[in-house]
């Protein structure tokens, strides 16, 4: 029996094009003492993978090497065990790769029950929700009574970062890039203020929300919103910097705010990402699972059917177009 995989043959340059895939047929590997093989049935696209296809060394995990399957978070079904730690039938969730199969020692893979949805558990307990959580309440501090931005609000990171927040009691400033975004955060999830960074009015509009200031600030993008929202920030606030989505595809990149603006602020800047803290994964994921089971977390997924829609379908994270968390279903 022969099953894809999709493999990286070249490294992108800006773009995210559909020459650097090469789609596979491979034959299902005989397992080794210890190995498992897992049938994969979601995948999660993320911002993240344009990074991973870098050729850069000095990062927070080594780029996907040329010839290699493209590395993606995903969930399965264990079918065949020599690992008495997953035995057939267990349900799994980890970095498997764009591939309909996978096989593993384990390492790395969390068990998940087997009725929790999958939509469910990509976006709020897996990769986003644990960046979500880590961002918010390790890096950010949130107290209540503060006000806090978060751009990209609508994707499935910033959108789980809000309603936590506004469950914690603070203000929330959602900035999102088009009015149906900006409906969504403000109609369903509650949003204090949701705020449309393409509109020309878009740094009045922000001042007029924050009449008090920005004391937190989790962000997502980079590009045109970041500055305003910099120089809205009160003394001594902090910043959380999870993704810069507007400059992944970039060869240079944009100037930032300046350093001048973080002495008068006394800011706090801290960027993060999750490979330093996997081992907090089972305590955030319980958290989260908390939080959905009460009822205090709203998600939405875009799901893409079949294998073959994954290389295109990354790019929608960056063109904007994903309404939610974006999944391949095979």
């Amino acid at each position: 029996m022969n099953y894809q995989a999709i493999k990286l043959v070249k490294r992108p340059t800006e773009a995210i094009t559909p020459d650097l895939f090469e789609t596979t047929s491979q034959a299902l590997p005989t397992l080794k003492d210890g190995e498992l093989l897992v049938k994969l049935t979601h995948l999660s696209l993320d911002p993240a993978m344009r990074g991973w296809m870098s050729a850069d060394e000095n990062s927070y995990i080594p780029p996907v090497q040329l010839g290699d399957t493209m590395r993606a978070s995903g969930i399965g079904f264990v079918e065949q065990s020599n690992n008495e730690q997953f035995p057939v039938g267990t349900r799994v969730m980890g970095l498997m790769g764009l591939t309909e199969y996978a096989v593993s020692d384990g390492s790395g893979l969390n068990k998940l029950p087997a009725e929790l949805p999958a939509e469910a558990v990509l976006s709020v307990i897996a990769l986003p929700g644990i960046t979500a959580y880590h961002g918010l309440f390790e890096v950010l501090k949130p107290e209540s009574g503060q006000t806090i931005a978060i751009t990209a609000a609508a994707g499935s990171v910033g959108s789980l970062v809000g309603q936590m927040a506004k469950n914690k009691g603070l203000t929330v400033i959602g900035v999102a890039g088009s009015q149906e975004k900006c409906a969504w955060l403000k109609d369903e999830l509650n949003f204090d203020h949701a705020l449309n960074y393409k509109d020309a009015d878009f740094a009045d509009q922000l001042n007029a929300a924050a009449t008090d200031g920005i004391d937190l600030f989790f962000e997502n993008t980079g590009g045109i919103a970041q500055q305003p929202i910099f120089e809205a920030m009160n003394p001594h606030g902090r910043i959380a910097v999870c993704g810069m989505i507007a400059e992944y595809n970039k060869t240079e990149a944009s100037p930032g705010p300046s350093w001048v603006g973080i002495i008068k602020r006394r800011l706090t800047i801290q960027g993060f990402t999750m490979p330093d803290h996997w081992h907090r994964i089972p305590e955030y994921g319980q958290a989260l699972g908390a939080m959905l089971s009460k009822g205090e977390l709203t998600y939405r997924a875009h799901v893409l059917n079949g294998l073959d829609q994954a290389p295109d379908g990354i790019n929608l994270l960056f063109r904007g177009e994903n309404r939610g968390k974006l999944i391949v279903e095979i």
